[in-house]
């Protein structure tokens, strides 16, 4: 009676999670899907002024690789660059100066804004100088980029382009992360595939959703709206910065749109699990709001989900109950299903598809152990900076 019992309860606990998917795949804004990509676009009759903003520290090894593809954007308006060194150690700045100069193309500026007050993440302190330094010269729209994006040479038009024709206050892209070594074919695909399934992107384009969400690497935002929805000001403590834009923008109307890069890369790499476990569990904590709650509902959501399928297949093999096999099996189909885009996008190959249960309990962990760190005082972490206290690393605006 005990084992038909416990036999019974796999193949239940197996059909929640194959409805879980079900769900997922028809009613979550189908997140799944890769073609989101920069809306239809018209190119203006007269192009706007912008100003692009760098925030950068210790970023040496990569500005080669990501600094001249800005300088070198072929646009038909005026157009310069900021880049704001945030105390960098290993000569960022001058580093910047030889590029611009050795390159050529758009004009640039470093400045450094000294160490961020208190309540300030440094990154947003930097933007902030940026962006004071680029109302000076008027611009109609300021590009927000990460120190480690390479634009292909006409990002920057078709992202003006884009905004224009679609009236968004926002729009910005995805970058496609760097797949390299093993670690980062099993991880990074991953992480955009989750971060979609958070924040659909069908639906944060959608005006009326509530859903909103950026991806800090190439954000292009219309000056007049930054100043409306006092950015970087409301979110200043944000380590999670860009969704925190993204929803200081739809909080005073503004329409947003987010969706998959083709041209726009990010050349960071994350050789090893080391380096990938940090830029998840860095944040991820904060992502719940340091809510111990949210934290157990977010691991028996991902054990339900992502790990039942497969621990269904082997203990309903193992006990011989077939329903449980069945249903199991079904469900760890509809999950390796709505990866496949995510891995064709990525160009991987599709036999990493079935293993998305390990990349999930992986991040189950880097989840854990956020909260973790936070409870041990570490709080967040970034380039040298920890945000230990709780309204220092909130994504609320």
């Amino acid at each position: 009676m005990g084992q038909t019992a416990r036999v019974s309860a796999i193949a239940w606990t197996a059909a929640v999670s194959l409805a879980a998917w079900l769900w997922l795949l028809l009613c979550q804004g189908f997140f799944w899907r890769t073609d989101v990509r920069l809306p239809a676009r018209r190119e203006p009759a007269e192009w706007p002024d912008v100003c692009v903003v760098v925030p950068a520290r210790d970023e040496a090894a990569v500005l080669p690789l990501s600094l001249p593809s800005l300088l070198a954007q072929d646009y038909p308006g005026r157009a310069e660059v900021f880049l704001v060194d945030d105390g960098s150690t290993d000569g960022t700045g001058e580093l910047a100066r030889e590029l611009a100069a050795r390159h050529g193309g758009l004009p640039l500026t470093v400045t450094s804004p000294g160490e961020p007050p208190a309540g300030w993440t440094g990154k947003l302190w930097a933007v902030r100088h940026g962006i004071a330094l680029a109302r000076a010269r008027g611009p109609e729209y300021l590009l927000l980029t990460d120190a480690d994006i390479a634009h292909g040479p006409d990002s920057l038009r078709l992202l003006v382009a884009a905004a224009r024709t679609g009236g968004f206050d926002v729009v910005s892209q995805m970058a496609r992360l760097r797949v390299a070594s093993l670690w980062e074919r099993l991880v990074v695909p991953a992480f955009v595939y989750f971060f979609a399934q958070l924040y659909p992107f069908r639906r944060i384009g959608r005006k009326g959703s509530r859903t909103a969400a950026a991806a800090g690497g190439c954000v292009l935002l219309r000056a007049d709206t930054a100043e409306r929805a006092r950015i970087p000001d409301a979110i200043r403590h944000a380590v999670i910065d860009d969704v925190a834009l993204a929803r200081a923008v739809k909080g005073t109307g503004g329409h947003i749109w987010l969706g998959l890069a083709d041209r726009v890369d990010s050349v960071r790499p994350y050789p090893r699990l080391h380096d990938l476990w940090r830029m998840v569990s860095r944040s991820a904590y904060a992502q719940l709001r340091h809510s111990p709650l949210l934290l157990l509902g977010t691991v028996a959501g991902l054990a339900l989900v992502y790990l039942v399928p497969p621990a269904a297949v082997l203990a309903g093999a193992g006990t011989g109950s077939t329903p449980a096999v069945l249903v199991g099996a079904a469900a760890w189909l509809v999950m390796t299903a709505t990866y496949l885009p995510m891995l064709r996008y990525y160009r991987q190959p599709l036999w990493l598809a079935p293993l998305l249960p390990f990349t999930a309990f992986l991040y189950l962990l880097m989840t854990v152990d956020s909260a973790v760190q936070h409870y041990r005082g570490r709080g967040a972490a970034w380039k040298g900076r920890t945000y230990a206290r709780p309204d220092a690393v909130t994504d609320e605006g």
